[in-house]
């Protein structure tokens, strides 16, 4: 029981004390750094002895508040005011070697030992560059560009951005001072089509990119093209000429026109540049004419053979007429068929909306509604019922007359005959469900009443 409250109260005291560092400290290459330690106790009883900072299981330096400090470099290391709850060092002049962990460990009384670790990284920022490098075109590969990263820690990382087909290779060098130094070349078989063109070389280093762009340098000799000649010089055409276009690195410096057998320029021929005016066409601009270019790199030629016609060639007048009239019929063509398609789609709309509102409107005739008469013994007609509302008026001589048969009622005389019967019952088949006696002789019941034939034409 009592090695029970022994070690209940010893770990009462271990609890109340802590060692405290970074776990992890970043410094610069020739830079400075300091490495925290403290210590915390909440129990006045307990003093700090000593404070030793440890490396690889080597003391380098040592605080005693009775006996002071001591440190194995003194140049480079020195406690920053240490007390009974701070032990900091600072190390200067941080060499790639400082890199790596270190131990605080603090001996108290009655406490004992409490100790924590912290690590120390050394950096170094690189210094980056690059170029491209001038070459000659050739069938050999070649490095075109050179990327550097130079005095880094940890070393840096190079990549190649670009539409180029080329081959890379990138070294690593390990310094004296712990640094790294990668170099990358990029390599191509270098052609004439390569030169300016745009390669970035990409350098990433602690997850930070940097993009340096470059432009490729092929020198090569001229390339030459010549242009003017339409293959319609006939004779006595005046203002032809030919133009010779070259393009090199370095630039040309001399243009040079000759003909093809040798012989001098015709009379009618005079060389400006890179121009040949030809002042009127005859027989003898009938040659191949040759453009020389020169650079720093040599000379090329280009060629043009120039047929004289007799008469001008109309052939490519006309097919280019034909193009032109071809691209105006069409553009016509379009415009009516745009100008239709409208047409049609606006008489369909106005159509559906006279569909619309002839369903959704009123019918526009009404036939007068049928009516039932009463007829008296003193042979008056006077009206009992009237199917619907109707308007009184009353008819002139002309009106009756002009009023078709069904709508008003006809007279003894009018009365249809046999024949008309059965166009009567052709036309109104309920005819054939009813019985009409002979006019004059109609059925009249006890109250007088009589169904007017009208009611059902």
């Amino acid at each position: 029981m009592l090695l029970w409250l022994v070690l209940c109260g010893l770990c009462g005291v271990l609890q109340a004390q802590d060692v405290t560092t970074k776990d992890k400290v970043t410094g610069m290459l020739g830079g400075e750094v300091i490495l925290p330690c403290t210590f915390t106790s909440n129990d006045p009883s307990v003093h700090v002895s000593q404070v030793i900072w440890r490396r690889d299981g080597v003391n380098m330096a040592a605080f005693s508040p009775q006996h002071g400090t001591h440190v194995q470099d003194n140049v480079r290391i020195q406690f920053v005011d240490p007390t009974q709850t701070s032990a900091a060092i600072r190390i200067t002049k941080l060499l790639a070697a400082d890199e790596g962990e270190y131990v605080c460990e603090v001996t108290t009384f009655p406490a004992g030992n409490r100790l924590a670790t912290t690590r120390l990284t050394v950096q170094a920022t690189p210094q980056n560059s690059a170029a491209a490098v001038s070459v000659v075109a050739g069938d050999q590969e070649m490095t075109v560009a050179t990327c550097k990263s130079a005095n880094a820690r940890p070393p840096s990382r190079i990549t190649w951005q670009t539409t180029l087909n080329g081959n890379v290779t990138t070294d690593t060098t390990n310094n004296t001072d712990g640094t790294f130094t990668t170099i990358s070349n990029f390599r191509i078989t270098p052609a004439w089509t390569a030169d300016k063109a745009k390669i970035t070389c990409v350098i990433t280093y602690e997850s930070k990119e940097t993009q340096i762009p470059l432009v490729l340098s092929v020198q090569y000799s001229p390339v030459v093209t010549i242009e003017g000649y339409d293959d319609n010089w006939h004779l006595n055409r005046n203002g032809a000429y030919l133009t010779c276009n070259a393009q090199g690195n370095p630039p040309p410096t001399e243009f040079t026109w000759k003909t093809a057998d040798g012989s001098p320029l015709p009379e009618s021929v005079h060389a400006k540049g890179n121009i040949l005016y030809v002042d009127q066409v005859d027989e003898r601009v009938n040659k191949t004419f040759l453009c020389e270019v020169t650079n720093a790199l040599g000379s090329r030629a280009g060629h043009q053979e120039v047929v004289v016609r007799e008469k001008p060639n109309t052939s490519g007048a006309g097919a280019t007429g034909g193009i032109i009239g071809g691209i105006i019929a069409a553009i016509v063509g379009l415009a009516v068929l745009g100008t239709v398609l409208m047409i049609c789609r606006q008489q369909r709309k106005n159509q559906t909306a006279k569909d619309d509102e002839e369903f959704e409107g009123p019918p526009e005739y009404k036939p007068p509604p049928p009516t039932l008469k009463l007829q008296t013994g003193q042979g008056k007609e006077e009206e009992l019922l009237q199917l619907k509302p109707t308007v009184q008026h009353i008819e002139t001589k002309d009106e009756l007359e002009s009023t078709p048969p069904k709508y008003r009622q006809l007279s003894e005389s009018e009365l249809p005959s046999a024949l008309d019967d059965d166009y009567r019952e052709e036309m109104n088949p309920i005819y054939n469900e009813l019985a009409f006696e002979e006019p004059g002789s109609y059925p009249r019941d006890e109250q007088g009443f009589m169904m007017s034939p009208a009611v059902y034409v």
